[in-house]
């Protein structure tokens, strides 16, 4: 008998209520860039736009577009790049193509979990490996040994890691690395948020190139702050590379041809995306002053590992209430939508966006520690009942 269909929790949420609650600090990348911010770089290209007829565009990307993305994987070229809709497909069609009739994968918690719910719906068995909040989210190797065995098809990753913005260390890639060589096993690695470094200039290094059966992903979305584009892509060896462009074509066939063509490649030419990073990180380092500082006014309720990249946090507060009923509470009462911890497989957590304008992000952060203060009050006032109806 068929497992029964897992939604996709955290989408579910942010497809009901992103475009209806007045602050969206569920977001995952940094504000979105205007159309006019990125044709500033090439100004003529809005009239070759204008005259582009909207037919399809080629199924797996522009070749300018493959080009543009292989020059950031080492010894990648456009035949290693599938260009898809989103990371989300690439995920989809990768998980599709490599758990076909079923077997084991290895997903990292905590995690945006469309792998786990994939896994779950293709009939695969799942293990996880964890990253650690009790040691700076850094990777437990044990764990992931533990996760990973000559049945496992598919390792999972996230790095820099959504939701914590921890960056693996070259000592814990060279694990993962090690742990998917011993196995045989694929390495996904989800690689959406390089460039969005907080604390320092250089691009998170990615893992293709590393192993053979690496599979690296990327996105307009997060780092270049342009998800409606919707572009993704999946880099990997040229024989899976035409394995999943099978399944690209069953699901949607290509891109939109004015991001296929001319968007993307403009955002990926090489001072293009510099300036692009700046732009992104600029969001995240100001808005992490004003987020710090929220913080350490509500440290008697929420404590923190500072992400190291990425335009969001992962919190943990010391409520009993579960985060799923939290933030709903934060919708119904405050207008204010999170990203709930127990939709990234870790309870009592939060995942709450900062790389916002500050008026924005501040009015939102103010109604969420107003709730927090409330429930810690409604709390402390049932625990209080409780004891004096057993004293009674």
């Amino acid at each position: 008998m068929a497992a029964a269909f897992q939604p996709f929790e955290l989408e579910r949420i942010m497809s009901d209520w992103e475009q209806v609650v007045e602050y969206n600090l569920s977001e995952s990348g940094a504000h979105p860039v205007k159309v006019r911010e990125l044709i500033e770089h090439d100004p003529d290209i809005l009239d070759r736009m204008l005259d582009t007829e909207l037919g399809y565009g080629y199924a797996n990307g522009s070749p300018e577009l493959r080009e543009a993305i292989a020059q950031y994987y080492p010894g990648a070229t456009a035949e290693n790049v599938l260009v898809t809709i989103g990371c989300i497909e690439a995920n989809f069609i990768t998980f599709q193509t490599l758990l076909e009739g079923g077997g084991e994968v290895a997903v990292e918690v905590p995690c945006y979990l469309q792998s786990w719910g994939l896994a779950h719906n293709l009939g695969a068995v799942r293990r996880t490996f964890n990253l650690d909040p009790d040691r700076g989210w850094a990777l437990n190797t044990d764990s992931l040994e533990a996760a990973v065995s000559d049945k496992t098809k598919l390792i999972s990753i996230c790095n820099p890691n959504n939701p914590s913005g921890q960056i693996l260390t070259e000592s814990e890639m060279d694990a993962v690395v090690r742990v998917a060589e011993r196995s045989g096993a694929y390495l996904l690695a989800d690689e959406i948020y390089a460039g969005s470094e907080r604390e320092r200039e250089d691009v998170s290094p990615t893992f293709y190139g590393r192993y053979d059966r690496v599979i690296a992903a990327g996105s307009m979305s997060k780092s270049f702050a342009m998800p409606g584009l919707r572009i993704g892509w999946l880099v990997g060896s040229r024989d899976l590379i035409r394995k999943l462009w099978m399944r690209h074509e069953y699901l949607a066939l290509s891109t939109a041809k004015l991001s296929n063509h001319f968007l993307a490649p403009l955002a990926l030419r090489p001072d293009v995306r510099k300036a692009i990073f700046e732009r992104t990180r600029g969001y995240i380092r100001r808005g992490w002053d004003n987020y710090q500082t929220w913080i350490g006014e509500n440290a008697d309720i929420l404590s923190l590992v500072p992400p190291q990249a990425t335009a969001i946090s992962f919190v943990r507060y010391n409520l009993k209430t579960d985060s799923a009923t939290l933030a709903n509470r934060l919708i119904q009462e405050k207008s204010v939508l999170i990203g709930p911890g127990d939709y990234f497989g870790v309870p009592n957590h939060l995942r709450i966006s900062y790389g916002l304008p500050p008026d924005y992000l501040n009015e939102g952060l103010r109604r969420i520690s107003s709730l927090l203060r409330q429930i810690a009050e409604e709390e402390a006032a049932g625990s209080e009942n409780e004891r004096g109806a057993a004293a009674g």
